[in-house]
């Protein structure tokens, strides 16, 4: 069975940066690098919502409102995704969490990681 755990945020004022973790880990001869994997957030009161894929063939995709402020990588080496957050808005307030996609395979969710933006 795969696990993921989300790591990285907290608190942080407006205009501010973070960097979340995931790390996989999984049943013996699993291949991270074979799977494309994903942010998901959560904001208090909505549905869970995409922010980024990275593919396994190196390619990524970001929802419009993070577009240029965000940065998704992995380590497939760690067997680690990562999304690195400046300009952080109060809206990007939410729980962070990571998974896979419908195209290679989704995983059990992970705790998330809490994201903060205030003043």
């Amino acid at each position: 069975q795969v696990q993921l755990v989300e790591s990285g945020g907290g608190l942080v004022r407006p205009g501010g940066s973070l960097r979340l973790s995931c790390a996989v880990s999984g049943f013996t001869g699993f291949t991270f690098s074979r799977y494309n994997m994903q942010w998901y957030r959560q904001a208090p009161g909505k549905e869970r919502e995409w922010v980024a894929t990275f593919r396994r063939d190196g390619s990524t995709s970001y929802t419009d409102s993070i577009k240029g402020r965000f940065t998704i990588s992995r380590d497939n080496a760690k067997n680690t995704l990562y999304l690195q957050m400046n300009n952080l808005k109060p809206e990007d307030t939410a729980v962070y969490y990571c998974n896979g996609d419908r195209t290679t395979g989704f995983f059990s969710w992970g705790q998330g990681t809490q994201v903060t933006v205030s003043s």
